[in-house]
């Protein structure tokens, strides 16, 4: 059974290594033959086109002899349910099965496709989607109600002007980043590999490339 790990964290600040080490040591368990693991750090309300490593795990199971995509969780493989939708299809129309492992859920069952699955999996799909909305609305309720509060008592918002991040959490942060700008990789495709904004590139690459 040879397989492909989909792995993905939301922001720079999430690891997504423990995904990794979970789902590997879970196939290792299974016997299954991981080819190669595709993980990146991106939004997963992104559409298709612009997520590095789905792109790239849909060529590669195109162009090779595997069985299954395996993720850890379904909000993995994206929150916005359109987007993984099409994913799921996709792996469908090429009779690869996608695995979840935290429902034990399989889309292809003996090379046919599983309808409860599908069905699971858009439920899951909706119910990831609206906790992120859920979310947005609790932060915006939280920042509306901070500026209030600043605007009746006079505050200055936002960080002290004597805040500054120190130079060693930088690069404990961006370490990704600094490690492909200095491989060459332009500025534009790092910001699109890390989803890293072009400001703070901008400003890691001057911070540690001009010492």
């Amino acid at each position: 059974m040879n397989v492909v790990l989909l792995c993905r964290v939301s922001t720079n600040h999430q690891d997504y290594n423990r995904q990794i080490n979970e789902l590997t040591e879970y196939c290792i368990r299974q016997g299954w033959n991981i080819e190669k693991v595709f993980a990146n750090k991106v939004s997963g309300a992104k559409k298709l086109e612009e997520r590095t490593e789905i792109v790239e795990m849909i060529s590669y199971v195109r162009a090779h002899d595997i069985d299954k995509v395996v993720v850890l969780e379904i909000s993995r493989l994206g929150r916005n349910t359109l987007e993984a939708l099409k994913v799921i299809q996709m792996l469908n129309e090429e009779g690869i099965c996608l695995y979840v492992k935290n429902y034990n859920l399989e889309t292809i069952i003996n090379s046919k496709i599983n309808p409860v699955a599908s069905l699971i999996c858009t439920i899951l799909l909706e119910i990831a989607s609206m906790e992120r909305l859920t979310i947005a609305e609790r932060m915006t309720s939280g920042r509306n109600q901070y500026i209030a509060r600043c605007r009746e008592t006079g505050k200055k918002m936002g960080r002290p002007a004597t805040y500054r991040k120190s130079t060693d959490a930088y690069k404990e942060q961006y370490t990704k980043e600094l490690g492909l700008i200095r491989k060459g990789v332009s500025l534009r495709n790092v910001e699109k590999l890390t989803g890293t904004s072009m400001k703070t590139l901008q400003k890691v690459r001057d911070m540690f490339l001009a010492a």
